[in-house]
């Protein structure tokens, strides 16, 4: 299994976080760490993820949630 770090930054909204976290699950990956900073309009997000599955898999669903301002 791969460990990947991923680093986003979303719109602050109360379902963006779950959003984000079921799309992890959904995709086959397992969140291992997750650091989270708030600002007043957007969430700064760093996680550490594990998987078999590739990490662009992952990131190009996340592209297509609206809340998602960045990833890294």
């Amino acid at each position: 299994m791969e460990e990947y770090q991923l680093t986003l930054k979303a719109n602050k909204r109360p379902e963006t976080l779950e959003r984000i976290l079921r799309v992890i699950r959904h995709r086959g990956f397992e969140v291992k760490c997750l650091n989270v900073e708030s600002t007043d309009s957007a969430f700064n997000l760093n996680f550490t993820l594990a998987s078999k599955r590739p990490l662009s898999l992952l990131s190009h669903q996340l592209e297509k949630l609206f809340d998602i301002i960045e990833i890294n």
